[in-house]
């Protein structure tokens, strides 16, 4: 597997390098925002690892030009900045994870691993989480084996959720992106959170859909009682 690292700090962007290497992987590296788009383009990874404060072009600029090309790669952004703001920034641009300056390389890693695993099983016909199953060619959606009726809007919602699995979708990107609906109410996303909420994680002890307070929702199975 193939990872782009764009990191203008030559020390950082070194121990990322080498420490991905040693764990198996092909690194190349891009010291600003404008090389990364052009061997991005030239190139295809398995990940991205994105760092915000780049000189020439910044890593907002970069996340959003690869998504308007519809590049898929997942992108995880490295980042001294950690207000919420710049988090719902990065979501909506299209990033997949965060990860703030200072970290430690096993808590990056284990990031690396979680995305490459999330983007193998999204690529297959059939997403499977936990006990939840969805066939994206036939729409049908099982829960521990029980079959759940969903509206055309709602297979639409839990299936962009599942794609992005572990990653806040907030309401514009669901009306927008989803349902290409801009004009319809904020409450209706709500509303139908609540539909889907009810079909399938009621009677369960592991809820699936959660709520990310002032960001928006995400598919991410958790106990009941438990935190996000």
């Amino acid at each position: 597997m193939r990872i782009l690292v764009v990191e203008d700090e030559g020390p950082i962007a070194l121990v990322v390098q080498r420490g991905l290497q040693e764990a198996g992987f092909e690194v190349d590296v891009a010291s600003n925002g404008a090389a990364a788009m052009e061997m991005a383009i030239e190139n295809r990874y398995s990940l991205i690892i994105l760092d915000l404060m780049l000189p020439v072009m910044d890593g907002w600029e970069v996340c959003k030009r690869l998504r308007e090309m519809r590049r898929t790669e997942p992108i995880l952004m490295l980042t001294a900045r950690d207000s919420m703001d710049d988090r719902v920034r990065g979501l909506d641009l299209g990033a997949d994870d965060y990860l703030c300056k200072p970290f430690g390389f096993p808590e990056l890693q284990a990031r690396v691993r979680a995305l490459l695993r999330r983007e193998r099983v999204h690529k297959s016909r059939v997403i499977k989480i936990a006990d939840l199953e969805i066939d994206t060619a036939s729409r049908r959606v099982t829960r521990a084996g029980n079959e759940i009726s969903l509206t055309r809007r709602e297979f639409a919602l839990l299936e962009a959720l599942a794609t992005n699995e572990g990653r806040v979708l907030t309401r514009d990107i669901i009306q927008d992106e989803v349902w290409m609906n801009e004009e319809s109410y904020s409450n209706t996303v709500d509303v139908h959170i609540g539909l889907l909420r009810r079909k399938l994680d009621s009677g369960y002890a592991v809820k699936l859909i959660q709520t990310v307070h002032g960001l928006g929702y995400m598919l991410k199975p958790v106990a009941a009682g438990g935190e996000v």
